[in-house]
Parts: C-alpha cells; structure tokens; sequence
C-alpha cells in the first residue's frame, strides 16, 4: 500500500541551457586554433558567459523546481520457487583493466630519461645546423621567457644563464609530467607499449603542436625543423616506455578477492551452503 509518509513533490535541479552554451564555447574556443582567432574570441566569450551562468545557478543555491510524485503499483510477483544462484570459480577475477599498474615514481624515471634522450638528439641538431648546442636551448626558453625573443640570429647560437636556466626547468617539468602519463597510460596497452608509448603518442603530441606552436612560441615556429623535432619525440618516447614498463608493478583493487567484492557488490552470487551449514 501506498506509503502516507511518502513525499507528494521532490525537488530536482531546474532546466538550463548555460551548459550547453559554456561546450559550445569551448568547442569554437579550440576550433579556432585552427581556423581564425575571431572563432577562438567568440568561443572565449561564451565559456565565460556560460561559466558564469551556470556558477548563478547553483551557487550560492541551487536552482530547482518541484516535480509531482507519480505513484505506481507495481506488484512483485514470481513462478518460481526456488532462487537461482550462479557458479563461482573460488579463484575468478574480474577482467577490468588494468589489473596491474605502475607506481608514480616509474613515471617519473621515464619522464627524466626521456628528457635526457631528447636533449641529446635536440643538441645534436643545433650542433649539425648551426654548430652550437646552445641553439635549441635559447629556442626552448623563448617559450616562458620574453627576452629570448629579442635575440638575434647570431645570439642564439652563443650562452645565456638566464635562458638556459628557464629552458631546464621548463623542459624537465613538462617531461616529468609526461612521464607520469605514460606510466598511467602503459598498463592500459600491455601488448603494444612501445607502440604506444614511441609513436603513437609523440605523432598526436606534434600533430597537437603543429597547429599551436605559433601562439606558445613564435620564435621556435620559424625555426623549428619538424623532421628532427618528430625524432626527439619518438627518442622520448621509446626511452620514457622502456624504462617505465622495466619498473615493477602493483597491483590494483580489481585483484581483491573475488568472493569478498561478490559478498558486497553481489550477495546474489554468492554459491549456495552446504546443507549441514543451514542446519547450524
């Protein structure tokens, strides 16, 4: 029977369109990259807009309306007599993925070998063209540091401590934090992880830049040779996913016990006593 204490009316969050408005933003704000800086203004005033819109509409309470409850009788109703239970292996495991993953400290191994393999192969470019390893470290630091921009042609290829310091730091953060995403993303692709890790991933991280390295550093854009710039990448990413996937491995949740996750997500699965078990 119908519950009298049963509330007549709930409450859900009201209908909103600043949603849809802030994605669409964020799409033209991207699309732009690639098309016009008017696409990416516009897409920037709507992301704000919608940002701010919808922040209105739940802070500092959330709008909502109340929607009428609709009671039904639905009876449950059965043929059968006896419940029927599913045969569990005592050792099955579920097949989540991924079963087993690395510790963040094998990212960071990998992010710092492969920045070691890359800045050999990018010094060995500015020795080969220009005949200076200070080259592509003065092109690098142009990236966060203003004053590099004003450097002439010949001013690159000569030593400055302060954008040599800039381009250390920039470079070993970023492959760092790569690093840590290949040891996040490795396990996922057990079978193929240099694929991944030396192909894959630098093709679509220069494809990435390819399309916005004019707005991060204008400098490096009209000096950048993509064939040595593609093969410091694949240099990093082969380094990077085999010192990463040489680090030892722990397992994950998805390894617990079986019967113990089955007893909480499951109880239905659990196999049936033993007769005498009942009669205790």
């Amino acid at each position: 029977m119908e519950n009298p204490r049963a509330p007549r009316e709930i409450e859900v969050p009201a209908p909103t369109a600043w949603p849809f408005i802030l994605a669409l933003g964020a799409a033209l704000l991207f699309a732009g990259l690639v098309t016009s800086m008017s696409v990416s203004f516009f897409g920037a005033v709507l992301a704000v807009a919608g940002s701010v819109g919808w922040f209105r509409e739940v802070l500092p309470r959330g709008h909502e309306e109340a929607v009428a409850v609709l009671h039904e009788d639905m009876p449950s109703t059965t043929t059968r007599s006896a419940v029927d239970r599913l045969p569990v292996l005592p050792d099955q495991l579920r097949a989540w993925l991924p079963v087993h993953t690395y510790p963040i400290s094998a990212g960071v191994k990998g992010g710092l070998a492969g920045s070691i393999a890359m800045a050999v192969l990018a010094c060995a470019y500015g020795v080969l063209k220009v005949g200076s390893v200070w080259y592509p470290i003065n092109l690098l630091a142009a990236v966060a540091y203003h004053e590099s921009l004003r450097l002439v042609p010949a001013q690159l290829n000569s030593f400055h401590a302060d954008a040599f310091a800039i381009a250390f730091v920039l470079h070993g953060i970023v492959s760092i934090f790569v690093g840590l995403l290949y040891g996040a993303m490795l396990p996922m692709f057990p079978r193929r992880p240099i694929v991944l890790g030396g192909f894959i991933a630098p093709a679509l991280w220069s494809g990435l830049l390819y399309t916005i390295l004019g707005l991060l550093n204008p400098l490096l854009a009209s000096h950048i040779d993509w064939f040595w710039f593609m093969a410091s990448q694949v240099a990093f990413g082969v380094v990077a996913g085999l010192v990463v996937v040489r680090q030892p491995r722990f397992s994950t949740r998805e390894n617990v016990s079986f019967a113990l996750r089955a007893g909480i997500e499951a109880p239905g699965t659990i196999p049936p006593r033993e007769s005498g078990e009942n009669q205790r």
